[in-house]
C-alpha cells in the first residue's frame, strides 16, 4: 500500500502538535514521559520535531494522559477554537438547522 504524501496543513498540524507536547513536558526528560506513556523515546522525539506528524490516536491519548492534557485542549491546539464541532450548524437545502 502506497501512502500519499501529507498537505501542507497536516504538516503544519504535526508541528503544533509537537510544538504542544514539549511545552507541556515541560523540565520533565523526553524518557520519563515516553516510557509513561509507554512509546519509544525516539518515537517522542520524532513526533515532538514533526517528523511524525500524525501519530496514531493511541499515541496522542496516552501522551495527553501522561501530561495532563485533555485531548480537547489537544485538538483545539491543533486546529484551532473554531473547528472543535461544538455549534456548528450549516443549513439544509430546505432550510432546516443541520449540526455538524
Amino acid at each position: 500500500m502506497v501512502r500519499l504524501p501529507l498537505t501542507p496543513a497536516e504538516l503544519e498540524r504535526g508541528q503544533q502538535l509537537g510544538s504542544l507536547l514539549r511545552a507541556a513536558r515541560t523540565d520533565r526528560s523526553m524518557f520519563e514521559v515516553a516510557v509513561a506513556a509507554e512509546i519509544s523515546p525516539e518515537t517522542l522525539r520524532k513526533i515532538e520535531t514533526g517528523r511524525i506528524a500524525t501519530p496514531s490516536f493511541s499515541t496522542i491519548a496516552a501522551l495527553a494522559t501522561v501530561l495532563g492534557l485533555s485531548l480537547d485542549e489537544v485538538w483545539a491546539s491543533i486546529n484551532g477554537p473554531t473547528l472543535c464541532g461544538k455549534g456548528d450548524v450549516s443549513v439544509g437545502e430546505s432550510g432546516e438547522r443541520l449540526a455538524s
